[in-house]
């Protein structure tokens, strides 16, 4: 072909290229997350389709995100699809979350549970997240705090449980999760959306009689009865501190 049209061909196809060449290699991960929660984000990278080539851990050191969740958070994180190493092209395979939330002042005052976004080649569409047309997918979680008491003074401590919901908040079995293909990523928004039981709940049972306003903690043996069960007694209970000092008898109000 001569004359303009080969001219044109030979644009058409330069563009063509232009544009495979100019797809990102980066998505983007953000959380919306209760007040008080953070997440971390761990990023794992594995051999893409048909490499035979490894890596050792130590030159494939995976990423991490919000390591400093505490005092330098930031929800929006850039994550790269493929990356190389000594050679050896690799893929994203999956990204580990921690989701954290603190409930007092002191250090150690924060619970944790994890979820999970997995990376694959091909998915059954029954298996694969889906985005909207301006490129965002959201999967979705509900926490709940978990109270006991631990120590000399009865303290309360809580731990925090995460499971997946769907978008309409029902609960599911298993840590929030997602899953995508390769393909699907480019330039995209992967959203995770966690939400916070209004209720708390005892962390283990037969240890809080409920009570209209609130739960009453059984005595056990002795207030120095570190376990502390009812074992029948819903009739004796003790007193408990809460993580700012505050001695009380009803939790969590704090009023009788």
């Amino acid at each position: 072909m001569n004359g303009p049209w080969r001219g044109a061909g030979l644009g058409g196809y330069m563009v063509l290229l232009a544009g495979c060449a100019s797809q990102p290699n980066t998505f983007t991960f953000t959380a919306e997350l209760p007040p008080d929660f953070a997440y971390v984000a761990t990023v794992f990278y594995g051999p893409a389709k048909g490499e035979t080539c490894t890596v050792e851990n130590r030159d494939n050191i995976a990423p991490m995100f919000n390591r400093e969740w505490r005092t330098q958070y930031q929800p929006d994180a850039e994550i790269t699809i493929r990356r190389t190493r000594n050679g050896c092209p690799l893929v994203i395979r999956r990204i580990e979350l921690d989701i954290n939330a603190t409930y007092g002042k002191d250090r150690g005052d924060f619970g944790g549970d994890s979820a999970n976004v997995a990376f694959r080649d091909e998915l059954e569409e029954q298996y694969k997240g889906t985005f909207s047309n301006t490129g965002d997918s959201t999967f979705y979680g509900e926490c709940q705090w978990l109270f006991r008491t631990a120590g000399t003074y009865r303290r309360i401590v809580k731990i925090l449980d995460c499971k997946k919901t769907n978008a309409q908040g029902e609960l599911g079995k298993g840590r929030p999760f997602s899953a995508y293909t390769l393909d699907q990523l480019p330039g995209k928004t992967v959203r995770m959306k966690i939400t916070l039981a209004e209720e708390e709940r005892p962390a283990f049972g037969d240890t809080w009689v409920k009570v209209p306003n609130g739960w009453r903690r059984c005595m056990g043996k002795s207030f120095e009865d570190q376990d502390a069960y009812c074992f029948g007694n819903y009739t004796n209970f003790s007193t408990f501190t809460l993580p700012d000092g505050h001695i009380c008898s009803i939790y969590p109000d704090c009023t009788e």
